[in-house]
């Protein structure tokens, strides 16, 4: 019985990362709403390389990625990048304080409840995935940090690079 139990949770543990986030999958899809009401789904920013970044209010480290994003966006948008900021508070208002204080210069869609960051098996925020032209995950970090932050805009200049 023990036996059949460990085979069992073995299973479970395997079937549970294989369906996880990581590089080399595909992208889990979303539609979230912007602040204006307007849907923003993944799907239809294919063909373009995206930086999502899940992020709250109360997160220390995500104040400091909003400007280094700011500078992605502006560095290279006309290059394909867009970078879509997915805010995790369960209260707007708390969301909307926090870009009033740190404004973002990239989208901004709101998941309250929580479905996305479980389908990207967010552990930590800020987390962000970057994902290449064609829907697959080519990377991930957890946190913000700022002694890698050169090697993920080398990495975000090889996606675009790639048509």
């Amino acid at each position: 019985m023990r036996l059949l139990l460990a085979f069992l949770l073995a299973g479970l543990t395997c079937a549970a990362s294989t369906h996880a986030a990581k590089p080399g999958t595909p992208a889990p899809p979303f539609a979230l709403p912007e602040a204006s009401g307007e849907t923003v789904a993944l799907a239809a920013l294919r063909g373009r390389v995206v930086y999502v970044d899940f992020w709250a209010s109360w997160c220390a480290p995500c104040r400091r990625s909003f400007p280094w994003m700011n500078a992605m966006q502006a560095r290279y948008a006309a290059d394909g990048l867009a970078i879509v900021g997915v805010n995790v508070d369960k209260r707007r208002a708390d969301a909307e304080r926090f870009l009033g204080d740190t404004p973002a210069s990239f989208t901004i869609v709101y998941d309250a409840e929580g479905r996305t960051p479980a389908a990207y098996d967010v552990r930590g925020m800020p987390s962000s995935y970057l994902i290449d032209r064609d829907g697959n995950i080519a990377a991930v970090e957890e946190g913000f940090h700022d002694e890698r932050r050169s090697a993920l805009e080398a990495r975000i200049r090889a996606l675009l690079a790639q048509h």
